[in-house]
């Protein structure tokens, strides 16, 4: 059963209430009355961790990218140290 968040019409409480979809929604659990609607909420954000097989392989590339330019770098600090351009 899915969570849905509910709003009392006759004292302005948010609930959230374990139902069916297709039920009628439950009483107020403040002041128990039984003019509630159920509100629409938004939908959770995507995690900051993502999985999977193409997460692997762009977090391989990262690295890649990110030594080679360190090895640019470092190249260039040789070479500046050296006097070269």
């Amino acid at each position: 059963m899915p969570l849905y968040e509910f709003e009392c019409d006759a004292c302005g409480e948010r609930f959230e209430e374990l139902v069916r979809a297709a039920t009628v929604g439950p009483g107020c659990p403040h002041c128990g009355a039984r003019e509630t609607r159920r509100l629409l909420s938004p939908l959770a954000p995507p995690g900051r961790q993502p999985r999977g097989a193409g997460v692997k392989a762009d977090e391989s590339r990262r690295r890649e990218r990110e030594a080679a330019r360190g090895e640019r770098l470092a190249e260039t600090k040789r070479k500046r140290a050296a006097g070269e351009h």
